[in-house]
């Protein structure tokens, strides 16, 4: 079936499994920490800090980590990763049950996080590449793994909303922390060759960040498709942090409306990712990411104005659609036009743009939400991210211009590679 054909790979139907089990999780975990926090003090402005506490390491580390993610085995980073993570869940868990969770517990331990995920994104990005023996699956794999990533993105907020309104957020964290079995279990069943280590002092460490830095900004299609990702987290995406205000002050509900407001932006999400998993090529894809941030932007501006749950749920699912159809295509070009090389490197700066914009946007949503409301708030990421599409849909003859030879010389576009071939052969003189 055309729409599942990377999960023939063994290695990524385990590898994806393993991730939808603790990606529930996490996502449940998500919406308990949010919801704990909005407990606790019922402030935007700290909403802010912790989304920032929760993204900022990400945006500080993210770059340095896709040296060791080219230098050093993947699946070995993500065990590491994943043990972490679990560490952090049970903690959670622990000062939950106890009472003891407090505001600073609650940054310290969002902030472990966003550590450990500066690391552990890239490197899950970059591992696929290993998991897919036909490398033109690969777009289909990127698409399946999002729609895996929203999969899970319907079900936790949804379920943790149950579960808080049943007994309290501890229990959350609980299940967050044994999902991650899941995980560790399939990366240790799945079968690739180790990656020899490459050791390097800290001088090659820099150089290889400025090697990795140098060939972002020089690719056009790089360069832009990982601006046009900073600036709509930046703008557009600190309207999660907004959400639990959204649902207890504007729709006058609890934490089951926020799991419902969160899971329709999931199931948005995932209609995106399923079709894009659809499709049978890269080719277009270029034209799809201005169009998706619009969708984005305009639903986010339409829900600025929503005071009902229904209409509210149906424009957070449009904006779930607009961003994921957005993040995939972009991440499926990158991961095309990259060199195997630079893989690591160029991942990293991509989660950079996706994590590390993200905690400023929060930071400054949680002010202008204290001071003009959340809805205001919304409003203006929505304008904001309308602006970013228009910008990058200006690029976009200048983009296809330097992503063409690209595709040429790796066969996604074959009539154009048979007549630089046969214009070859013309140029070479006869034999005499």
């Amino acid at each position: 079936m055309l729409l599942l054909r990377a999960l023939r790979h063994r290695n990524y139907r385990l590898f994806i499994a393993g991730q939808l089990v603790s990606l529930t999780g996490t996502w449940m975990s998500t919406v308990a920490t949010s919801w704990l926090v909005f407990r606790l003090t019922g402030s935007a402005l700290t909403l802010g800090i912790v989304g920032f506490a929760g993204q900022f390491p990400a945006f500080l580390m993210a770059p340095f980590a896709g040296i060791f993610v080219d230098r050093l085995d993947r699946r070995r980073i993500l065990l590491a990763t994943q043990s972490l993570s679990m560490l952090q869940s049970f903690a959670l868990a622990a000062l939950t049950f106890s009472g003891r969770a407090s505001v600073p517990a609650l940054i310290a331990l969002c902030a472990l996080q966003g550590l450990i995920n500066a690391f552990d994104m890239p490197c899950r990005q970059a591992f696929l590449i290993d998991l897919i023996e036909d490398k033109s699956d690969l777009g289909n794999a990127i698409a399946l793994n999002s729609s895996m990533v929203n999969a899970a993105r319907l079900v936790g907020p949804a379920a943790a909303g149950f579960i808080i309104a049943w007994s309290s957020e501890a229990w959350v964290f609980l299940f967050d922390g044994l999902s991650f079995f899941a995980v560790i279990a399939s990366l240790l069943a799945i079968r690739v060759a180790d990656r020899p280590s490459r050791g390097a002092g800290a001088s090659d460490a820099l150089g290889e960040l400025r090697a990795g830095l140098r060939y972002a900004y020089r690719s056009v299609p790089i360069r832009s498709i990982i601006l046009l990702l900073g600036a709509v987290s930046l703008v557009g995406v600190p309207y999660t942090v907004l959400t639990p205000i959204i649902a207890s002050d504007v729709l006058g509900g609890g934490p089951h409306t926020l799991g419902l407001l969160t899971a329709s932006t999931g199931c948005g999400a995932l209609i995106g990712a399923a079709w894009l998993a659809a499709r049978r090529s890269v080719l277009g894809l270029g034209g799809l990411i201005p169009a998706a941030t619009a969708v984005f932007g305009g639903g986010l501006i339409l829900f600025s104005f929503s005071r009902s749950l229904p209409l509210s749920m149906a424009l957070l699912t449009v904006t779930g659609f607009g961003f994921m159809v957005q993040l995939a295509s972009g991440n499926t070009v990158l991961q095309t036009v990259v060199e195997d090389d630079m893989r690591g490197r160029v991942m990293s700066l991509f989660m950079t743009a996706f994590l590390g914009a993200a905690p400023l946007g929060s930071l400054a949503a949680g002010v202008l939400a204290e001071r003009f409301g959340a809805p205001h708030t919304l409003l203006l990421g929505g304008l904001a991210s309308l602006a970013a599409a228009a910008w990058f849909a200006r690029l976009l003859p200048e983009i296809r211009r330097a992503v063409r030879p690209i595709y040429v010389r790796k066969g996604i576009l074959p009539q154009a590679a048979r007549a630089v071939e046969a214009a070859a052969e013309l140029s070479v003189p006869p034999e005499s």
